[in-house]
């Protein structure tokens, strides 16, 4: 299969509501690699690597959120893996990306 990377930004209520260990658990539970930060905006960013099928399976977990979180929308960039990360992690606040 393809890798592929996926760049989703999470609009809403999605700061201080446990949403980054949230997507940390549901990286676990997916073949992806990557990272979740919090943009200095109030939004979350993820940036991930994994087969499409694993990927479109993150979104949908983005688009539901943790208890406590509300999610107006997801916008997501699909682009080329480029196999720059390993595991999955919880990155510093307003993060500038790779």
């Amino acid at each position: 299969m393809t890798r592929v990377r996926l760049d989703a930004t999470i609009h809403g209520v999605v700061q201080g509501v446990g949403f980054r260990v949230f997507v940390l658990d549901a990286a676990a539970g997916l073949a992806v690699s990557g990272w979740v930060a919090n943009e200095r905006d109030g939004a979350l960013r993820c940036v991930a690597e994994g087969d499409r099928a694993d990927l479109e399976a993150l979104v949908r977990i983005l688009e539901r959120g943790p208890a406590g979180s509300i999610v107006d929308r997801v916008t997501t960039i699909w682009m080329p893996a480029t196999g720059a990360f390993e595991g999955f992690s919880i990155r510093s606040t307003w993060h500038s990306g790779d």
